[in-house]
């Protein structure tokens, strides 16, 4: 049986500690663990715990953490990812996709063709949901570190701000990945549904972007980013 894994927000250390409420509940009422089961915990540290459930009630489960230990190492290639803003699933399937393949930093991204606007408590309920799917997706692949998920940014703002050793926009006449020497940093733009116009394509240039494509085949927006990073992990990372 696998082992129970979950994401704490909150340091952890050696010892008893109460869960808070919201990890509690799906522990105790919705995966019906008991005392006595064996559950890992993380705080996005970078370390792990193991631990003994201890009591587990309707409101309130205490484990005993008893050994700590380093997590999976984070790829050697530090990668931000530009993803244009698309709607609902779309934008989650590439949240969770980049989390598992290894992003540290993601990037919401606002452009002229996006069909999203959010804005006040939207926006942060938007916010609060997409951390939650990065955390779901760390829990599930292994990671020990949460990427960081910036709140929505323009276009423009976002090109000036980012900074990487490599950075490439996507775009279907350039030339391939293969084509670049190994860098240590990455940043990817990658457009919205309707994909980005080609001023902001040459907007980005100027700002020391390099068109690349990655094959012959224009991808949807959820899809570009799972192939993106797993070329690049291939090539530079941990693949």
């Amino acid at each position: 049986m696998r082992l129970s894994r979950f994401f704490i927000d909150a340091p952890l250390s050696l010892g008893q500690h109460e869960l808070p409420e919201t990890q509690a509940h799906y522990i105790g009422r919705v995966l019906r663990h008991a005392v006595g089961d064996a559950v890992q915990l993380f705080d996005g540290s970078g370390q792990e715990f193991l631990g003994e459930l201890i009591e587990v009630g309707k409101k309130s489960v205490r484990v005993e953490l008893r050994e700590c230990f380093a997590g999976m190492p984070e790829s050697p290639l530090q990668i931000h990812l530009g993803q244009g803003l698309s709607r609902g699933e779309r934008m989650d399937w590439a949240i969770q996709k980049a989390t598992e393949l290894g992003a540290q930093v993601i990037s919401p991204i606002i452009s002229e063709r996006c069909e999203v606007r959010l804005k006040d408590e939207r926006a942060d309920k938007r916010m609060a949901h997409w951390l939650q799917v990065a955390i779901s997706a760390c829990e599930q692949c292994g990671r020990s570190v949460v990427p960081l998920i910036h709140p929505p940014i323009l276009l423009a703002d976002w090109l000036q701000q980012t900074e990487a050793q490599l950075k490439l926009v996507l775009h279907p006449v350039a030339e391939p990945l293969l084509s670049h020497a190994k860098p240590e940093s990455l940043a990817f733009l990658i457009g919205p549904e309707g994909g980005l116009a080609d001023d902001e394509v040459e907007r980005a240039k100027a700002a020391g972007f390099h068109a690349a494509r990655l094959g012959p085949r224009v991808l949807r927006t959820e899809t570009a980013p799972v192939v993106a990073l797993s070329v690049a992990q291939q090539l530079w990372g941990d693949f």
